[in-house]
């Protein structure tokens, strides 16, 4: 028991830290950089690797860590919505996945439905913060941003996300 909990606490602390890093990675492809969603995928595998309260944990403070240290993404309103649809995305591949037999096809479920579930918190935070702060955005602002500019990231997640469950809990088994 003492080992497992050492396993997430590890593996967390690996993929907040590669929720800060991996933006400046793809950063360095401009054209297409910021669409690889790229906080999203260690908040996901977080969510897979140590259950719910670790994903959830990950997804809230990554957003708003990376804006503080970093300064990107904005603190208000975009690192504050991304922390509740990346503690979605934790929580929610979380919790599927572990009452899911471990089968691929519950990994893409699982994966999917955080994927949309996490996408319309973020349209629902955000417009409430749009709201608030007086900027416009409605359905064809969100659906923009949530689908459209995201369609290399949202392709990138379901090919990677499946790999790297599968791979990790097999070098996982093996041990």
């Amino acid at each position: 028991m003492r080992n497992d909990r050492i396993y997430k606490l590890v593996t967390a602390s690996l993929c907040l830290a590669l929720a800060l890093v991996l933006p400046f990675l793809t950063g360095q492809i401009p054209e297409i950089g910021n669409m690889l969603c790229p906080m999203h995928i260690p908040v996901l595998l977080c969510g897979f690797l140590c259950g719910p309260v670790y994903g959830t944990a990950v997804g809230a403070v990554a957003p708003f860590m990376r804006s503080l240290l970093f300064g990107m993404p904005p603190l208000f309103p975009t690192a504050a919505a991304m922390c509740f649809e990346l503690c979605v995305y934790g929580l929610i591949a979380g919790v599927l996945y572990n009452r899911f037999p471990r089968k691929v096809y519950n990994i893409y479920i699982s994966l999917i439905a955080a994927m949309l579930c996490g996408r319309i918190v973020w349209g629902g935070v955000y417009a409430a913060f749009c709201g608030i702060s007086g900027m416009p955005f409605g359905v064809n602002l969100f659906f923009t941003q949530a689908v459209v500019n995201a369609i290399p990231g949202i392709i990138l997640q379901v090919i990677l996300i499946p790999v790297l469950v599968m791979a990790i809990e097999g070098m996982r088994r093996k041990n």
